[in-house]
């Protein structure tokens, strides 16, 4: 293969520019019902049921099963960073997308059923977060082929809004299965087998429920949405060739096309920030709020309301304003709130002539973080889809996911120095709010490294040739 240079490149016009068949009903149900089944994954398996009884004494103690879960997802995230774009990019020249989408999704089914035999023993702690990792690689490959598959259900008009219906639907699909799994298993209404706690039975039936949740609702994709056609130009590469290609198209991409680099250099700052957000969400509404279990669960429930209903909102402006204006707007929304829950705090405060106390300023201020979670997620992914080359949006979505891993440390380490900082200077309890301060600072490095970048409409990319 030769080195492709600047004045071979050509422009190629994007999937949603190329004669892909428009969008429909029934295409763009079935596209976002895969949105809705992930949700038992994302939301049941890794962050508020599985990982929670993984992490329990029946493993060794937290602190030490915290550390191997901890050590197993960064192995995995590893993994992905090194692989998404270049299964992306093999899927989109071999017309597999969909193929490579269904695989991956019954490789997590399949992973999420087999938790159901990881019982309540520390002998078994190596194998619960072995697939625990294992399912968030896969999924992410997944994910991938279906943020992709984004410009086969959707046009130029109304991309943004189908992206944002598929988030909403994500959000509300968790919301769904989180209270099906607290009736039946976790907090059982009535007496069945399924409720039985002997070797944590109820618990390993949740990976099961899971797992056929998945799977059911990512039926519908694979049989109503067509398969991407083969590219006629693409040779049979062989993996390492692969990322020969890669790197050449990186590169041509960086030459002709900057802000696509800066694009996704931003998102990966900003969703760095975002998937904070949820993640230390419940840990500051019970360290410093005082919330109990139930409360967070409650406020898990209409915050993830809010963020769906906000990511469909965002959806429709995205399509008048353009994702760039909705992804700013959003992200300065959530640094005014974020800042009115770390200066507020717990206190009391009166308003109109009544007394507030700290928890309703994190019940108001919450809510709004989670109105603006969902749009500049859901605008991202359609600006992303805007740029992609005919046939190439798997390989791009890949980058996506690659660089939002790179820098996946973040928040997290942010969150974390700033409590550090603060332990010392603030009264005892106090300190866990400042880490509020460390998510703030990387969303406003996001939104700074994204104010200069060009909208969809004025950035093309360079289509580098395979050989």
């Amino acid at each position: 293969m030769k080195p492709a240079t600047a004045s071979a490149a050509t422009h190629q016009p994007s999937d949603l520019e190329s004669g892909i068949p428009g969008t429909s009903r029934g295409r763009v149900l079935a596209w976002a019902a895969w949105d809705w089944g992930s949700a038992a994954f994302n939301a049941v398996m890794t962050t508020f049921v599985f990982t929670v009884y993984l992490t329990s004494k029946a493993f060794g103690g937290e602190d030490q099963a915290s550390a191997v879960l901890g050590g197993a997802l960064a192995v995995g995230g590893a993994a992905i960073a090194l692989l998404a774009p270049v299964t992306g990019q093999r899927s989109d020249a071999g017309g597999r997308r969909k193929l490579w989408l269904g695989v991956n999704t019954a490789a997590v089914a399949v992973l999420t059923g087999l938790c159901f035999f990881v019982f309540p023993r520390p002998e078994f702690l190596l194998l619960g977060v072995t697939l625990i990792a294992l399912g968030n690689v896969f999924i992410e490959f997944a994910g991938v082929n279906y943020n992709a598959m984004l410009v086969q259900v959707s046009t130029p008009k109304n991309i943004g809004k189908i992206s944002g219906f598929g988030w909403g639907m994500g959000y509300l699909g968790g919301i769904v299965a989180l209270l099906i799994v607290l009736q039946l298993f976790v907090q059982p209404s009535f007496d069945w087998f399924g409720a039985s706690t002997q070797d944590s039975l109820n618990i390993r039936l949740v990976a099961v429920f899971s797992a056929l949740w998945f799977f059911v609702f990512a039926l519908p994709v694979l049989f109503a949405v067509p398969e991407l056609p083969k590219s006629t130009t693409a040779p049979g590469l062989g993996f390492l060739a692969s990322y020969r290609l890669l790197a050449r198209r990186i590169k041509a991409i960086y030459r002709t096309s900057p802000h696509t680099i800066y694009f996704l250099l931003a998102s990966a700052i900003f969703r760095d920030g975002l998937a904070a957000v949820f993640t230390f969400g419940g840990i500051i509404a019970a360290g410093t709020f005082g919330f109990e279990l139930k409360e967070v669960i409650f406020f898990a429930i209409f915050g993830n309301v809010v963020a769906a209903t906000g990511a469909m909102i965002g959806g429709l402006l995205d399509d008048r304003v353009g994702p760039k204006r909705v992804i700013i707007g959003s992200l300065a929304g959530l640094m005014v709130a974020g800042t009115a829950i770390l200066i507020l705090g717990n206190g009391r405060y009166v308003f109109f002539g009544h007394a507030w106390p700290g928890t309703t300023t994190f019940w108001v201020f919450g809510l709004f973080l989670c109105l603006f979670v969902g749009p500049a997620q859901s605008s991202s992914r359609a600006y992303l889809a805007r740029l992609a080359p005919h046939g190439e949006s798997g390989e791009l979505f890949g980058l996506y996911a690659t660089t939002g891993r790179a820098v996946s440390f973040l928040a997290p380490s942010l969150f974390t120095l700033c409590i550090a900082v603060a332990t010392p200077l603030v009264n005892p309890g106090e300190a866990q709010r400042w880490g509020i301060l460390g998510i703030m600072a990387v969303l406003l490095a996001g939104l700074l490294v994204l104010l200069p970048v060009k909208p969809p409409g004025k950035v093309e990319i360079a289509v580098v040739p395979e050989d």
